[in-house]
């Protein structure tokens, strides 16, 4: 009798997982980080006001990746987090700093300069050290049979840190993209012009990627240039780049909602690219998912109470932004 295979379901939730946390809390990074390139004080009340509602709730889609990489995949898990301890580390605490300076910036008038270095520090910490994660888990890591084989500063490489400057301009233009959906008049005629700057960086950031990568990768480069491959693959750089044309062209015109998807879309197909560059593996170039998965039992079990809890999980996060639709205005905010 077929059973169901549930490697593929876990393998779905936790790209999803993965994939709602960068759109989620990179947009409010994003913001974190423009905010220290706004010099006027309206515009910076309005732009913290603009995420007040909802981003200490954006941090869920980090545990649930977390929680879902242990429990579904727990060998990937015992792997990958001590060869990128300590950037998770800082990740850890800029975001922690980050969400301290938000409130007391509103109770600390005299310190208001500082915590307001604090919150956009803290973003662009935060940031770089996701990139490097990132940039750390597609080089691949020193496997010593079960376990992480290298040293605790592997993850320290030109790459690495490349993709972690990389993501501060993706973050830069989901920021951007979320202003000029929640804001209007100066504040956003200014998101547009920093949406420009943050798009020329992320298409240098895509094209450096795509370029290095295969470079130092025969399996990777052999996947995407190797006939019929090359064929059946060239539409994700085609549709990557018709998104980014029409990503410049609505960020230089009046749309509000397109820019900020345009930004999603770019993630998305690099998202996929990369997807599509490791895959099976989920411990490059080591372990596939088959490989670092849990037993069935264990999955069928974690499965049960995903199922209750992740509808949950997107209910209350539909309606938090539902219920704090439309734009942002001065004479409304958040006063804690």
């Amino acid at each position: 009798m077929p059973t169901l295979d549930f490697v593929p379901l876990w393998t779905v939730l936790l790209a999803l997982a993965v994939f709602y946390y960068v759109v989620f809390d990179g947009f409010d990074l994003g913001v974190g980080m423009l905010y220290g390139f706004a010099r006027d004080p309206s515009m910076r009340a309005t732009m913290m006001d603009s995420v007040a509602p909802v981003w200490d709730g954006n941090e869920t889609w980090l545990v649930f990746g977390g929680l879902g990489l242990l429990t579904a995949f727990p060998l990937a898990f015992a792997i990958i987090i001590p060869a990128v301890y300590f950037p998770i580390l800082v990740m850890l605490l800029a975001l922690m700093f980050r969400g301290v300076a938000f409130e007391f910036r509103f109770r600390h008038e005299h310190l208001r300069q500082f915590w307001d270095g604090a919150f956009c520090g803290g973003s662009i910490v935060a940031t770089i050290a996701q990139g490097v994660v990132l940039g750390a888990f597609i080089q691949g890591f020193k496997v010593d049979g079960r376990q992480f084989g290298g040293g605790s500063f592997d993850f320290a490489t030109p790459f690495a840190f490349v993709v972690g400057l990389a993501l501060l301009a993706g973050y830069g233009l989901l920021g951007a993209g979320w202003l000029i959906l929640k804001t209007e008049g100066a504040l956003q005629d200014w998101a547009r012009r920093a949406g420009r700057l943050c798009l020329i960086g992320v298409l240098v950031a895509i094209l450096v990627v795509s370029v290095w990568t295969p470079l130092a990768n025969a399996g990777i480069a052999q996947r995407w240039f190797t006939w019929p491959n090359i064929a059946l693959l060239a539409p994700v750089p085609i549709i990557t780049a018709a998104i980014a044309v029409l990503e410049w062209y609505v960020l230089t015109h009046r749309y509000e909602l397109v820019p900020f998807l345009g930004a999603i879309g770019l993630f998305m197909m690099s998202f996929l690219g990369i997807a599509i560059s490791l895959w099976p593996m989920i411990v490059p170039y080591h372990y596939t998912l088959r490989e670092a998965a849990s037993p069935e039992s264990t999955q069928a079990f974690l499965l049960v109470g995903t199922l209750f809890l992740l509808p949950v999980i997107l209910m209350y996060t539909a309606w938090s932004y539902w219920v704090f639709r439309g734009k942002v205005r001065g004479d409304v905010g958040y006063h804690p």
